[in-house]
């Protein structure tokens, strides 16, 4: 079963792009689509506000939240592989 992960971004974020390289990495080698959505967009601003994470990169797995802020790879691939 894939595993949907949205990506609240914003530009010229270093942990936003640190995010993208961990889900870059892991799509390699976990059944995961991932949806990067801007912030400042109205559905991103609504995610944020429903899953309680205004600060980005902010992660949903599966539509709930994940993590925001600097994403450990370890925790993610942790529940990666609980999830398989």
């Amino acid at each position: 079963m894939t595993v949907q992960i949205t990506l609240l971004t914003q530009p010229s974020c270093a942990l936003c792009d640190h995010a993208k390289e961990v889900l870059d990495r892991l799509t390699g080698e976990f059944d995961i689509t991932v949806r990067e959505l801007a912030l400042a967009t109205p559905e991103g601003q609504r995610l944020a506000v429903a899953s309680g994470m205004a600060f980005p990169p902010a992660v949903l797995v599966d539509g709930q939240p994940f993590a925001f802020g600097r994403l450990s790879e370890r925790r993610l691939r942790r529940r990666l592989t609980r999830d398989r």
